[in-house]
Order: C-alpha cells, then sequence, then structure tokens
C-alpha cells in the first residue's frame, strides 16, 4: 500500500505533524510526504491513502490573505517565527480547486490549531475531510487537530500524539484492507 501525505505549513509545525505521521504509517505503507505546492496529481492517483493536513486560520482553511497575515508576523521584530521554505506556493484551497475525483481511495484530515476550545479555534480538518468526501475519497478516520501555542510553536506531547494517531490509523488500515 502506497500513502502520500500532502500538506501546508507556515511555521513548521504542520510539517512536523505530517513527517510524524509519514513515520507511524511506516509499518503498513511505503510513505511519501510532500508540500501542497509539490503533490502533483500522478502522485495522488498513485496513493490508496491520501492523507491531507494544513494549519487552521481564521477557523479554517489557510487563505492568500491569512498567509500573508502568517509572513507579517514573522517579520515583526523580536518574532522567533520562521516561515517554511514552501510557503510562498499554492496553498490547499487551491490545490482542492484541481484535485480529481475518485472512487475506493482512503483519506484522512489533520490540522494543527490553536490550543483552546475548537468552538472558538475554529478546525480546518473538518473542511479538509469534507473537501476530501467531495472529491469521493472515503474518511477512515475522524478529523484530527494537534495543538500549537498562543506563540505558535507545537505544544509539547503533540508530535508524539501525531505518530500515535498515525499507528492507530496503520493497525485501522491492516485490520481493514
Amino acid at each position: 500500500m502506497k500513502a502520500l501525505i500532502v500538506y501546508e505549513s507556515m511555521y513548521g509545525n504542520t510539517h512536523v505533524v505530517a513527517d510524524q505521521i509519514a513515520e507511524g504509517l511506516r509499518s503498513h505503507c511505503e510513505v511519501e510526504v510532500v508540500p501542497v505546492g509539490a503533490s502533483t496529481p500522478e502522485r495522488v492517483a498513485a496513493a490508496h491513502l491520501l492523507v491531507v493536513g494544513g494549519p487552521t486560520h481564521v477557523h479554517s482553511l489557510p487563505s492568500e490573505r491569512t498567509r500573508t497575515m502568517a509572513k507579517e508576523a514573522s517579520e515583526k521584530p523580536g518574532s522567533d517565527l520562521v516561515l517554511e521554505p514552501d510557503e510562498e506556493s499554492e496553498g490547499l484551497r487551491e490545490w482542492f480547486e484541481r484535485l480529481a475525483h475518485v472512487e475506493n481511495t482512503s483519506a484522512a484530515a489533520f490540522d494543527t490549531r490553536i490550543d483552546g476550545p475548537a468552538l472558538f479555534t475554529g478546525r480546518a480538518s473538518k473542511g479538509i475531510g469534507r473537501r476530501l468526501t467531495h472529491r469521493g475519497y472515503d474518511l477512515v478516520a475522524d478529523p484530527e487537530s494537534f495543538l500549537v501555542d498562543k506563540k505558535s510553536h507545537l505544544v509539547e506531547g503533540e508530535a508524539d500524539r501525531a505518530l500515535a494517531w498515525a499507528k492507530e490509523l496503520a493497525a485501522s488500515l491492516a485490520a481493514n484492507p
């Protein structure tokens, strides 16, 4: 089985989570992790499992406006935020517009979001999951959130939680091929 993990990341948190998910899936599948800008239709078509994740911006997926705001935040004096090298590529919103419809392909969705009640922070993973199902993908897990603090750093233990989530996902796929 081949898994493709596609992510959008501004400050590296979602990238770290994507890498941990890949590590957790490797016991069950061949895994490739790519930023959204490097996700080609050929890569997506070759995957038996598509895992998609991104940061939560203003309760949802990042937009051009929120990506600009994130870049500006990283440029403020005293900021310790560092932008991902590929942050200027297209985002998940744009990528979903060209994602082909499929049948019988498994998928999972995740996000990174501020540590707080989802009612107040929003959850990009819910929108990712909806977009995947609208394209014909079968969600094999509930959308999952991994938390960052108010300074946009991954909360301690979240990388380990992403690894554990992926191992559970791999075990579920092994039990129900």
